[in-house]
């Protein structure tokens, strides 16, 4: 938790809009793993790890801005 403290927010931006979303083209990479996930066809373990790498930097993101909330501070 205090990793979450200390690191300033827009950090856990710039991961979840660089890593997170790559690559941009034809369509964010992460977007590709929910919807084969949807489906049903996110079974080879690249997929799976591939759809946790692209995951984690929004997890985090999520995770500091619930911290943030339920510590009370603003932006």
């Amino acid at each position: 938790m205090e990793f979450l403290d200390k690191t300033p927010l827009f950090l856990f931006a710039i991961a979840a809009l660089t890593l997170g979303l790559s690559p941009y083209s034809p369509e964010p990479h992460i977007w590709e793993k929910l919807k084969m996930l949807a489906a049903g066809n996110l079974v080879r373990p690249i997929d799976i790890f591939d759809l946790c790498l692209h995951a984690a930097p929004w997890l985090a993101l999520a995770a500091k801005l619930a911290r943030m909330a339920l510590r009370g501070q603003g932006g």
